[in-house]
């Protein structure tokens, strides 16, 4: 900017006002610089984690009694169709559960609250979800009338 006589005042001021504001501008976050939120939890995560505790659980449980594997290997198999479904990653290691858990009556308990989430889930899915989610529901409810 060249300068052909004195700066007014006016010019001055008009200057140092705009800087100001855009400075202002740039850290209000109109110009993108602020991150995305965080995407929200897909609803199906609380079938996707029980699932995985009720495979832990099972793990345990079938130290002492080899025929609860089954069950356990169920779990699994319905943890890996939800992470493929709802874009999740599976932890390496099962998450661990209290050692109180490995009895076939708190297994049961646990086969019958996590029953009522995926059938929670079921109602309000989408179509194309509510079929897996309704086949997880059932199984859950077998498990624990065979665990009578």
């Amino acid at each position: 900017m060249v300068l052909d006589g004195p700066v007014k005042r006016r010019q001055l001021l008009g200057g140092v006002a705009g800087t100001a504001g855009l400075a202002t501008l740039t850290g209000c976050g109109l110009f993108g610089d602020d991150p995305e939120p965080a995407p929200a939890p897909d609803a199906l995560q609380p079938v996707l984690d029980e699932a995985l505790a009720l495979a832990a659980g099972y793990d345990r449980a079938a130290v002492a009694d080899p025929a609860l594997k089954v069950f356990g290997d169920d779990h699994r198999a319905h943890a890996a169709e939800l992470a493929k479904l709802i874009g999740a990653t599976l932890p390496s290691a099962a998450p661990s559960a209290p050692a109180a858990g490995n009895s076939k009556a708190a297994l049961r308990k646990a086969e019958q609250a996590a029953q009522k989430t995926a059938t929670a889930a079921c109602k309000t899915a989408p179509a194309e979800r509510a079929g897996i989610v309704g086949s997880i529901a059932a199984a859950r409810a077998a498990h624990a009338e065979a665990l009578r």
